[in-house]
């Protein structure tokens, strides 16, 4: 489909938020611009969007990112973040939990609940959800390796709320991958990690029509100081590669690659930012048609979800981080994210107060309902600096798969794993961080309130304090678990799941599901995995 009648036919059959004509000072808009025969949104490669209407048929979802203390303390957070309009929810998970560990883990002493809500057992998980349709509202949780545990938690609270996991929808994170690049919360090799990527990715393929098993993040990779063609380029790479595991494992590209979703960073360089997302949209429906096969338009159609950088973010004159998520907030709906979170001011001293967290959001609500951008599609496309900056951001990426195919004898799998064993990735990442600490250093790059414009460093906003007394009722909550659960059903669920993780042919979703049902805990359910899987310690590079 090409040229603006085949667009408007497409755009004329979708359903619209709103028939009236969008108009700036009484001039009608035209939900997008360019010549007759210009590529338009909704058209492969879908540089300009994937849907031919976007924002005029959608607003991308507002989906906070939440999570901190006790189940109840979340909990509270999500109701007040949905009854301040938030349209989706996101779940940051403490430290341990991340890990794979449970919170009375010696540790995880001094870490529960801390950088996120802590879960242990399915009792969390309920609690978590307490009073929250999850018929109703979306739910992405950033969880890697533990992930097929705690998406099973999720499908069993759904379950004895009499809700069928087929009309569930949201994200897991899933991206291991990533994790031995950059963010390094691994406990598996990468090999049999990705087994479990695969099982999650075949189970909801299967019994989850409406979730997202893989949310394949850039996010990390930039959180850990890459530079932007340098996420875009990994990040794809990662998301090839779980392409090629899932039909190494049977699959066919076109029953699980629809569903697929991305996570990218939305940094502070506006134009950068922008490009970015327009290249990989590009990249991946031409690599997905031509080289996977894929014939699904859902298969070639990036979708992506964003949140803005968090290491942009200072300490010094935090206020000011306000102004920066707005313009990095912006350069995502320029560039056509599906759903944003955007970070709050207080971030880079603690974890959110409510009022920053109100601010975060408002902020989107400004953007979406006062700005007048979701009134027309990739506004900015046509533009001969965008247009120049996507292809040459486009043609960097595609030096550096190159390269991975090489590592990989032709095979992005196989390079994407030599590139972990070998450093190649976490060279690549900490050269270029530390090309941005010299800059900063030397004054190259001006960072305001850090090492210039530095008058009113002395100020801190009210913060959020995690008491003691957090982890002391998380223990006892794990405690009161393990002492009435059913003993010999959590042995036998653990025993299943050892026999089954055994056998590489057996998908693991439905073990892990029985076991969480039984109550058993993350970490027995990680260090059961654990015994037939072993654990990962990464080559130390200097």
């Amino acid at each position: 489909m090409t040229g603006r009648a085949d667009w408007r036919r497409a755009y004329e059959a979708a359903p619209l938020r709103d028939h009236d004509a969008v108009t700036i000072s009484g001039i009608p808009l035209e939900p997008a611009y360019g010549a007759e025969d210009d590529l338009y949104p909704g058209q492969w490669p879908y540089t300009r969007g994937p849907y031919a209407s976007m924002y005029r048929s959608k607003l991308w979802t507002m989906r906070m990112f939440a999570g901190f203390g006790t189940p109840e303390d979340t909990n509270a957070r999500f109701k007040e973040l949905l009854c301040s309009g938030g349209t989706g929810l996101s779940t940051a998970f403490d430290l341990p939990t991340l890990m794979g560990r449970d919170s009375d883990d010696p540790l995880a002493l001094g870490e529960v609940g801390k950088g996120g809500v802590a879960v242990d057992t399915l009792a969390d998980m309920e609690d978590l959800f307490s009073g929250i349709d999850l018929s109703k509202v979306t739910t992405s949780m950033t969880i890697n390796s533990p992930a097929i545990a705690l998406l099973a938690m999720y499908v069993a609270v759904a379950e004895k709320a009499g809700i069928e996991r087929r009309v569930l929808g949201g994200t897991i994170q899933n991206d291991i991958l990533k994790e031995y690049q950059a963010q390094k919360e691994y406990v598996f090799p990468p090999r049999p990690s990705m087994r479990l990527v695969t099982d999650v990715v075949s189970f909801c393929a299967a019994e989850m029509p409406k979730w997202h098993p893989i949310s394949i993040s850039g996010y990390h990779i930039r959180e850990a100081g890459s530079t932007a063609v340098q996420e875009l380029a990994f990040t794809l790479a990662n998301g090839f590669a779980y392409v090629e595991a899932a039909r190494a494992a049977g699959m066919e590209v076109d029953a699980f690659a629809p569903r697929l979703s991305f996570f990218f960073n939305a940094h502070i360089d506006f134009f950068e930012e922008i490009a970015k997302y327009r290249a990989a949209r590009r990249i991946w429906a031409r690599w997905m048609k031509q080289r996977y096969g894929a014939t699904n338009e859902r298969s070639m159609q990036l979708r992506f979800h964003t949140q803005t950088a968090g290491v942009s973010l200072t300490a010094q004159q935090p206020e000011v981080n306000i102004a920066r998520v707005a313009i990095e907030a912006l350069a995502a709906v320029l560039g056509g994210t599906q759903s944003l979170h955007t970070d709050a001011f207080d971030e880079a001293l603690a974890l959110p107060t409510d009022k920053a967290a109100r601010i975060a959001l408002r902020t989107q609500q400004v953007i979406a309902h006062e700005t007048g951008v979701a009134h027309v599609a990739d506004p900015l496309g046509g533009a001969p600096f965008v247009e120049w900056l996507t292809d040459e951001v486009e043609r960097q990426a595609e030096a550096l798969f190159a390269e991975l195919e090489q590592l990989g004898n032709g095979s992005m799998l196989e390079g994407v794993y030599r590139g972990i064993e070998e450093n190649w990735f976490q060279t690549r990442i900490a050269e270029a961080s530390a090309d941005f600490e010299r800059r900063l250093n030397d004054g190259r790059r001006i960072l305001v309130g850090v090492n210039a414009f530095t008058e009113g460093d002395e100020h801190e906003p009210e913060l959020l304090a995690i008491e003691a007394q957090t982890e002391e009722l998380q223990l006892k909550r794990l405690a009161t678990v393990k002492a009435t659960r059913n003993s010999d059903a959590v042995s036998e669920s653990l025993a299943a799941l050892r026999s089954d993780a055994a056998d590489p042919t057996v998908n693991l979703f439905p073990a892990v599901l029985e076991a969480v049902r039984a109550y058993a805990t993350v970490g027995e359910i990680m260090a059961t995995l654990a015994e037939v899987f072993g654990t990962w310690d990464e080559r130390s590079v200097v």
